[in-house]
């Protein structure tokens, strides 16, 4: 997995990264997992489901709160982490180092629209994730 510095973010707190083998792993942001406090359990999409950039596809719960996660891009989900159905906490412990969902970009051309979308990890700290 690549570092947070390579990660693009969307407004709504998620991060996606890319990785060797042409899918975008997702998770949240540092500033979300703080925002929501201790995680206690994960909604996760379907496998093969078919996702807009922006729509609301999981949930995710702590003792706080409860918030939707947003696909960052448009694609089909192919990888769920199985860790957060028994231990959602280490979002916790390291938001940048816990994939959430894994997506298979509807095309090379709509990935690079979509990620041109998203915000590189400076901005994002400067705007919705100060």
């Amino acid at each position: 997995m690549k570092t947070q510095d390579t990660f693009k973010f969307a407004e709504t707190h998620e991060w996606a990264s890319t990785e060797d083998d042409g899918l975008v792993w997702v998770g949240i942001s540092n500033h979300a997992q703080e925002a929501l406090g201790d995680v206690m359990f994960f909604q996760a999409p379907k496998i093969g489901l078919l996702v807009k950039q922006g729509e609301a596809i999981a949930a995710i719960e702590s003792v706080k709160a409860a918030s939707d996660i947003h696909a960052p891009i448009n694609g089909e989900i192919v990888a769920l982490n199985e860790e957060m159905d028994t231990s959602p906490e280490v979002i916790n412990e390291k938001p940048y180092a816990v994939w959430l969902f894994k997506i298979k970009p509807t095309s090379t051309e709509s990935l690079a629209a979509d990620l041109n979308s998203l915000m590189p990890l400076a901005q994002y700290e400067s705007g919705p994730g100060a």
